[in-house]
C-alpha cells in the first residue's frame, strides 16, 4: 500500500494522537480517531513548548501554529526560592497555554480537515484495526494497552523514580517559571510553578517518596493534598489555594521501548518513551513525534519503510531527550544533597542540572546571573573587565597547588618494554603537559609483572622501570614548568595477562600467559578467561610490600601526585565489588570487610609517600550490573579512604563485570562524582565522556566537581587546554602557553567560504 493514499487509525485523543491525526489528513489521508474520554476531559492544566517545536508546527501548518500563538502565555525568567533568598536568571524564553484549550484547537483543526473523531468510545485492540487500517498510530499514552498487548515486538521497560508528584493549580498567572524549596520536619519538598494563562498557573509539587510518606500524604484525598501542599508553599502563592483536576499522587515511570512498531502499528508520545515533567516535555516529544511521523510518510513510498524511517530519524532526538530528562529527574530526586550549596550556585546547579543548559549557553542568555556566580566561585576579573574561566582557577590539594582544573586522564597506551616506559611515553606525556592541563596522569602504572595488564603495559618494580619514569617527570617539570605530574598505581588482579588493546581487548594471550590473582576464584569472562587464584595472607603481604615498593620509587622519581587504582573491576576493585569477592574471611562478606584490604594497601602507601604530596583514589561508583556496588556503598567507599587520608576522589564507573550495562551518554559518569562530593564534602575528579571545556566550567560551577579529567579530547588534541583558552580569549596565568609555543596561541585564520 502506498502511504500516498491511506486508511488511518489513531487510538487516543491526546495532543499526540490529535495533531497526528490533523497532519495526516492533511496530507490526504482517511483518518479516524478513537478517545476513550470526552471532549474535554485532561489531566494537568498547562502545557510548554519550545521555539524549537513550535518552529516546526508553523512549517507544517500554519493554522494550528496562528491559532496556538494567540493563546500563548509567554516569559523569559526563571525564579529560584532557595532559603528565602529570591535569585532570577532570565532570558530563558518559554510559551505556554491551557491543555484544554490546545486539544480544543487540535478538535477544531481536525474537524476541520475531515478526522472522525470517537469520543467516549473504547477503541479497539491496535493489531484487530490493523487489519482493517493501512496505518495504526498508537497515542493511548504512558498507560498504553497497545504496547501492553504488543509487548513481546515492542519490548518495553518501564523504570519508576524515586518521588512521588502531584499536578495542581493555582488561579493568579506566576510572572516566571519559580522553583521553590520547602525544608520540611519531614525533609525536602519541591514546587515547580508556571503560569499557562493569563489568570492561570501549573503547580507541581514533588518529593521523594519517603518524604511523602513521612508527611502523611499517602493518606490524604486530592482536596485535603491541594490544601497541604497550599500551605507548604504559602509564600509562592501568596496564601492563595490550590485546586485540583483528578490529580493523584503517582511516582514517574521513565518508559523506553526497543521497537516503536510492529507490521503497521506505530507508537507513538509517551506510548513509545517518556521524559520527565521537570524538562517540560512530554507534549513536545508527542507533537514532535507526529511531525517526524508525518513527514516520514510524505516522504517514503510505502508504510514498512516510512515507519522506519520514523524511528531511525527519530529515536536519537528522543534517547538525547531522555538523557536530559533523567540527568533533571535524579537531580530533584538528589535535591536534600544540594539545598547545603551557597544560594548562587544552588541556582545555578538547577538551571544547569539536565546538561542541556551550560555555563556557556546561560551567560548568552544571562550574562549579569552568570558573572556573579562565577565570583561567588572565585573566577578573578581581568583588567579589561572580561573573567576568567572557572576552569582556569587554581586547586589546591594538600601542598601541591594546580594551576587550573583539567587533568589529562589516566590512559593505557599499551606501549612498555618489560614495564619500561620509552621515548613513546616521554612525547605522549610531555606533549600533553606542554597542552596546557593543570595534572597530566600517566597510565595504570603496575606495581609487579604479575600485575600488568597486558605485555606493554608500564611498570614500577624495577630501578630501571624507575629511571625511565624519571627521565619524563624531568622532561615534564623543566619543559612544561607548573604542570603537575601524577602516577597511578595498581594491579590487574583477574584481569591480566591479556592482548594489547587493538589485538583484542580481554581477550587471554595466545602464549606466554602469567598466572592470576584476585580477591575471589571467579574468571573475568567465564568460559575465555583464566581462572584466578584466590589471594591468601602471605600474597596479600606481599602486594602491600609491592605497591609501598613503588610508591617509593614514585616518589623518588619526582612525580607530584599518586593515585591508588580500586577502579574498573583490577585486583583492589575485585575486593570491594560484592559480584567479585565472595570471600568468607574477614576480607569479605560486608562492605567494611570488602574495604579493608584495599585501605591496607593505602595506608601502606600513604606511608611511604611525602607528607606533602597529595593522594587520590580512583573507584567504580556503580558496577552497572543487579548486586553490584550501589550509589550508597560508593560514598561509604569514599568516606573510608578520606578518613584515612585521601585528598581527592577520581570517581568513575564500572569495567567491573563483563556482563554490565552501562548508561552512556554526555557526561554520564558525573553524577556519581556529584552526589559524592555533596554528600561528604571531599574533593572528587570527575571523569566520564566529558568533551568540552564548556562542560568543565558547567560541572565546575555547579559544585558538581572540583577536577575534570579528560581522556580522549586529549588524544584527539594533545593542546586541547590551551586551545580552550584561546577559545575563550583567556590568556592569563591558568594556561600559559610554553615560550616556543606563543606565536600559535591564536587561532589561525581559515579561508572564505
Amino acid at each position: 500500500m502506498s502511504a500516498s493514499s491511506m486508511r488511518v487509525a489513531v487510538v487516543g485523543g491526546g495532543p499526540g494522537g490529535l495533531y497526528t491525526a490533523a497532519l495526516l489528513a492533511r496530507q490526504g489521508h482517511a483518518v479516524e480517531l478513537w478517545e476513550r474520554g470526552a471532549p474535554d476531559d485532561t489531566f494537568g492544566f498547562g502545557v510548554v513548548l519550545s521555539d524549537e517545536t513550535l518552529g516546526g508546527i508553523e512549517r507544517a501548518d500554519t493554522v494550528v501554529h496562528a491559532a496556538l500563538a494567540a493563546e500563548f502565555v509567554r516569559w523569559d525568567d526563571v525564579d529560584v526560592v532557595h532559603r528565602g533568598r529570591l535569585l532570577t536568571s532570565g532570558g530563558h524564553g518559554f510559551a505556554a497555554l491551557g491543555r484544554r484549550r490546545l486539544l480544543e484547537i487540535l478538535h477544531e483543526r481536525c474537524a476541520g480537515l475531515g478526522v472522525r473523531l470517537r469520543f467516549r468510545a473504547e477503541a479497539p485492540d491496535a493489531f484487530a484495526l490493523a487489519g482493517a487500517y493501512d496505518l495504526v498510530v498508537a497515542a493511548d499514552g504512558v498507560h498504553s494497552a497497545t504496547r501492553a498487548s504488543g509487548a513481546a515486538h515492542f519490548r518495553p521497560t518501564e523504570t519508576p523514580g524515586r518521588c512521588r508528584y502531584v499536578w495542581l493549580a493555582a488561579d493568579f498567572a506566576f510572572d516566571s517559571f519559580r522553583f521553590e524549596i520547602a525544608e520540611t520536619e519531614h525533609g525536602v519538598m519541591q514546587l515547580h510553578g508556571y503560569p499557562y494563562a493569563p489568570d492561570s498557573s501549573t503547580v507541581i509539587v514533588e518529593m521523594r517518596e519517603e518524604v511523602w510518606r513521612a508527611a502523611g500524604l499517602d493518606l490524604c484525598d486530592e482536596a485535603e493534598s491541594a490544601s497541604r501542599c497550599a500551605k507548604t508553599f504559602a509564600e509562592a502563592l501568596h496564601g492563595r489555594p490550590l485546586r485540583g483536576n483528578r490529580s493523584a499522587w503517582t511516582r514517574f515511570r521513565t518508559v523506553v521501548n526497543a521497537h516503536w512498531s510492529h507490521g503497521n502499528v506505530v507508537l507513538l508520545g509517551d506510548a513509545a518513551h517518556t521524559a520527565h515533567f521537570s524538562i517540560g516535555s512530554g507534549t513536545k516529544l508527542a507533537v514532535e513525534d507526529a511531525l517526524a511521523l508525518a513527514e516520514a510518510l510524505d516522504r517514503r513510498p510505502d508504510v514498512p519503510s516510512a515507519l522506519a524511517a520514523y524511528e531511525e530519524e527519530r529515536r536519537p532526538a528522543v534517547a538525547s531527550t531522555q538523557r536530559a530528562a533523567a540527568a533533571s529527574m535524579r537531580w530533584f530526586e538528589d535535591l536534600a544533597g544540594y539545598v547545603d550549596q551557597p544560594a548562587r550556585q544552588f541556582a545555578f546547579n538547577l538551571l544547569t542540572r539536565s546538561r542541556r543548559v551550560t555555563h556557556g549557553n546561560l551567560r548568552l542568555r544571562d550574562e549579569r546571573f552568570t558573572r556573579a556566580v562565577e565570583r561567588d566561585f572565585g573566577c578573578p576579573e581581568a583588567a579589561d573587565g572580561t573573567g576568567t574561566p572557572p576552569m582556569f582557577t587554581p586547586f589546591t590539594l594538600r601542598g601541591l597547588t594546580l594551576r587550573n582544573r583539567v587533568v589529562v586522564s589516566p590512559m593505557d597506551m599499551y606501549s612498555a618494554e618489560e614495564g619500561v616506559p620509552g621515548d613513546f611515553h616521554l612525547v605522549h606525556l610531555g606533549g600533553r603537559a606542554l597542552g596546557g592541563a593543570g595534572l597530566v596522569m600517566t597510565e595504570m602504572v603496575c606495581v609487579s609483572a604479575e600485575g600488568r595488564i597486558t605485555p606493554g603495559c608500564a611498570g614500577l618494580w624495577t630501578a630501571e622501570q624507575a629511571a625511565a619514569w624519571k627521565r619524563i617527570a624531568d622532561f615534564v617539570h623543566t619543559s612544561a614548568p607548573g604542570t603537575a605530574l601524577g602516577v597511578q598505581l595498581g594491579h590487574s588482579g583477574r584481569k591480566g595477562s591479556t592482548r594489547l588493546m587493538w589485538e583484542g581487548m580481554d581477550e587471554p594471550l595466545p602464549d606466554g600467559n602469567w598466572p592470576l590473582v584476585a580477591a575471589s576464584a571467579l574468571p573475568y569472562r567465564a568460559g575465555v578467561s583464566a581462572v584466578p587464584r584466590a589471594l591468601e595472607a602471605a600474597d596479600l603481604a606481599a602486594i602491600r610490600s609491592d605497591f609501598a615498593a613503588a610508591a617509593v620509587r614514585a616518589a623518588d622519581c619526582g612525580f607530584d601526585l599518586l593515585e591508588l587504582h580500586c577502579a574498573h573491576g583490577y585486583l583492589l576493585s575485585g575486593f570491594l565489588s560484592p559480584l567479585t569477592n565472595h570471600r568468607d574471611d574477614a576480607y569479605g562478606g560486608p562492605l567494611e570487610n570488602r574495604l579493608r584490604f584495599p585501605l591496607e594497601v593505602f595506608d601502606a602507601v600513604r606511608e611511604v609517600w611525602p607528607g606533602d604530596r597529595p593522594m587520590t583514589v580512583r573507584l567504580s561508583a556503580t558496577d552497572w550490573a543487579p548486586g553490584g556496588t550501589t550509589p550508597e556503598d560508593a560514598e561509604r567507599i569514599a568516606a573510608a579512604f578520606a578518613a584515612h587520608g585521601a585528598d581527592a576522589v577520581d570517581v568513575s564507573t564500572g569495567q567491573v563485570v563483563a556482563e554490565e550495562v552501562p548508561e552512556y551518554g554526555r557526561s554520564y559518569q558525573t553524577p556519581y562524582a556529584d552526589r559524592i562530593r555533596n554528600a561528604l564534602g571531599v574533593p572528587v575528579i570527575a571523569v566520564g565522556a566529558i568533551s568540552s571545556w564548556d562542560d568543565v566550567n558547567s560541572l565546575l560551577l555547579a559544585g558538581r566537581a572540583d577536577l575534570c579529567a579528560l581522556g580522549r579530547p586529549h588524544l584527539y588534541d594533545p593542546h586541547w587546554t590551551l586551545h580552550a583558552a584561546a577559545e575563550q580569549d583567556y590568556a592569563g596565568p591558568g594556561a600559559p602557553w610554553p615560550a616556543p609555543y606563543r606565536a600559535g596561541s591564536r587561532r589561525p585564520p581559515t579561508g572564505k567560504g
